[in-house]
């Protein structure tokens, strides 16, 4: 605010102790503060009296009104809005955007018109209203007028309230919820500056409303579901970011560390002296803006902090951008005129899933000498400690150190990453690793999906399965989520964003086949061991055989996912019950539930329901994203659990065939 002198009315005020404003120091009126206005994205002129508006904030209510698409400058960055229950406004935007499919956020004026078109229990309420003001999530009431196209096959919808003066001006006027998302290009950050939305989303938005304050620091919006009875957050940004985290007992010694975060949703976090910032979430460091935005903030806060760190820690992925700067800072660090050995920052190489399991046992507050767990993360991918990629594991771990005591079992993924893009590649893929393509067809010639499946260049992907061509095997419960999905023929040729199939099957699954149906009717996974003797995993042909049996016999589509959500639950659990069982004994009794799969509220709930019944204490995330928003924190506190691991000596520690 110091940009804005203050006129002498509102200075006198300012400089008289007997007035309420007496230093306050964003003293300001209309005469001499901060200014809103109206601007055609085309750069015509805009007639206030034309459209008859008390002002240009009333104006650009109106345009919503009216079925326009307005950039609104926000605290953070910019928003576009229209409104959410007009179908051709919404599905303008997507198409402009080129967002497709990717659920929108809303804002409502008040809460009584977010319980017109959501159930709101008083933990989601007590979100909404909180200070913080998040993105929450909840589940949607059937009927309403909000357009389809919102949140295309999806049965929640994420809300929020006004945060700012401007939008609460806004919604002075507006009555209706009105679809507030990100201001930017797909896959980009969000624009914050004036000129540069005009720029970049003039194609976008039909007007822009902007203000004359300087947005420092790009901030997106938070987003909060409850799963479980508790707030549990999946992107930790505005409202949440950067406030410290008390990290638990043992740790109040740690060493300042700064620890890079993964590729996906990143975010970074400064530790110290028993404290962890957190950064915001900043997206993916794949997108060339994205990165730099990662660079800037690491700059911002370690200055604003005052952090210099000791120790640098990584995800042990070798191509991740976010690893390879940190690697890069660590070596320059050590050609430094004037360091000697002993104060060079030291790097530290974090398994991505170790870090996922650490971030939840923080998140929990676990103390540093609380002793070992059984982890269960299961996400996407992760590079594994055998250069394979990891995403479905059981890790007996404590800060300090893991054992990979089980896995899902391992599939290819043809053509790599373009198998996450296009979820049928994992079908077949699972279709080739548990039966083989003659003994499919055998049985299940007859299927939709074989004649579609019959319709891609199969002989390729075969001889690339053949002969391990950008083809990486992969334990990953994440793309077993997509081959089920494509398999149904939910967003079976395509993924427009991370996570897509297993979200709209998640939305499908019939609650009260879920709540009633038999457990015998649930699909079965079986438990053996890799070649007899190896580690055991989660074997899913029989899954596979009553899915297809299902499809086969035209089973409505809820059905077949809560009997694929049942007994997905079900091996987790039984796969648990056999790693904490020796010699008929109970030996561990806490499970920690962490990775982005376990956004999935059905899974997370289902599990944790049948590990409580089983007698097990259950952790799962609250402040800390289960997604890769969270590995940052746990790279940290592994680092600094590594250092005082080192340090006392005379401290019982396990001991981890890794360490």
């Amino acid at each position: 605010m110091s940009v804005f002198k203050m006129c002498g009315d509102c200075l006198k005020e300012y400089q008289n102790p007997l007035d309420r404003r007496f230093h306050a120091q964003p003293n300001a009126c209309h005469a001499c503060g901060p200014k809103a206005w109206l601007k055609k994205s085309d750069g015509q002129a805009i007639c206030l009296e034309e459209l008859s508006q008390l002002d240009w904030v009333d104006a650009a209510a109106a345009l919503i009104q009216r079925g326009e698409i307005v950039a609104v400058k926000g605290i953070g960055g910019f928003h576009l809005a229209c409104d959410a229950t007009n179908e051709t406004a919404v599905a303008k935007l997507r198409a402009r955007k080129k967002r497709y499919h990717k659920p929108f956020a809303l804002m409502a004026g008040e809460l009584d018109v977010i319980k017109q078109y959501c159930f709101v229990n008083a933990q989601e309420e007590k979100l909404l209203t909180s200070t913080a003001a998040p993105i929450v999530v909840m589940a949607t009431k059937e009927g309403t007028d909000i357009a389809p196209s919102v949140t295309p096959r999806q049965n929640t919808l994420g809300f929020m309230l006004p945060y700012t003066p401007l939008h609460s001006l806004l919604f002075e006027r507006l009555q209706k919820p009105v679809v507030l998302t990100s201001g930017n290009r797909s896959d980009e950050p969000q624009c914050i500056d004036n000129d540069e939305a005009r720029d970049r989303l003039a194609e976008i938005a039909d007007y822009f409303l902007l203000h004359d304050r300087e947005i420092v620091n790009r901030l997106d919006d938070s987003v909060v579901r409850v799963i479980n009875g508790k707030a549990t957050i999946m992107r930790r940004a505005r409202g949440y970011a950067p406030i410290p985290i008390i990290l638990p007992e043992g740790f109040q010694t740690s060493p300042s560390i700064l620890a890079m975060g993964g590729e996906l949703k990143n975010t970074f976090c400064l530790a110290t002296a028993g404290r962890a910032v957190l950064s915001q979430h900043m997206g993916d460091l794949e997108e060339l803006k994205s990165y730099n935005d990662y660079k800037n903030n690491l700059k911002l806060y370690t200055q604003c902090f005052q952090h210099q760190p000791c120790q640098i820690a990584v995800d042990m992925h070798p191509e991740y951008l976010s690893s390879k700067l940190g690697r890069a800072m660590a070596r320059s660090d050590h050609k430094e005129d004037g360091k000697d050995d002993d104060n060079k920052i030291i790097l530290h190489e974090i398994q991505h899933h170790h870090a996922h399991i650490a971030s939840c046992l923080a998140d929990n507050n676990w103390p540093l000498d609380g002793g070992p767990v059984m982890g269960v993360a299961l996400d996407g991918s992760g590079y594994g400690c055998d250069g394979t990629f990891w995403g479905g594991e059981f890790l007996l771990c404590d800060y300090s150190g893991f054992e990979r005591l089980g896995t899902f079992k391992p599939v290819a993924m043809p053509g790599g990453a373009q198998a996450i893009r296009e979820p049928w590649r994992n079908t077949y893929a699972h279709i080739m690793a548990e039966m083989g393509w003659p003994s499919y067809k055998l049985d299940y010639e007859e299927l939709e999906l074989t004649a579609f499946l019959e319709s891609k260049p199969l002989s390729t992907l075969q001889s690339m399965l053949k002969s391990n061509l950008n083809s990486p095997l992969s334990s990953s419960c994440g793309r077993l989520f997509d081959a089920v999905a494509a398999a149904m023929n939910i967003c079976r040729e395509q993924a427009f964003y991370e996570g897509q199939a297993a979200v709209e099957m998640e939305a499908l699954v019939d609650l009260k086949t879920l709540k009633e149906e038999s457990e015998n009717l649930s699909y079965r996974f079986d438990i053996p061991s890799m070649g007899g003797k190896g580690l055991p995993y989660i074997e899913p042909l029989a899954a596979w055989q009553a899915l297809l049996g299902d499809i086969l016999r035209g089973t409505a589509p809820g059905i077949m996912a809560a009997r694929f959500h049942k007994g997905l639950a079900r091996a987790i659990v039984d796969l648990v019950q056999k790693l904490c069982t020796r010699d008929d004994q109970r030996w561990l009794n806490t499970v920690a539930l962490s990775g982005g799969v376990f956004q999935n509220k059905i899974l997370l709930e289902e599990v944790s329901r049948r590990l409580q019944l089983e007698g097990f204490n259950v952790l799962s995330h609250n402040q800390v994203p289960p997604n890769d928003g969270g590995l940052a924190l746990g790279q940290a506190v592994i680092s600094a659990a590594t250092t005082l691991k080192q340090e006392n000596k005379n401290v019982s520690w396990h001991t981890w065939p890794n360490s």
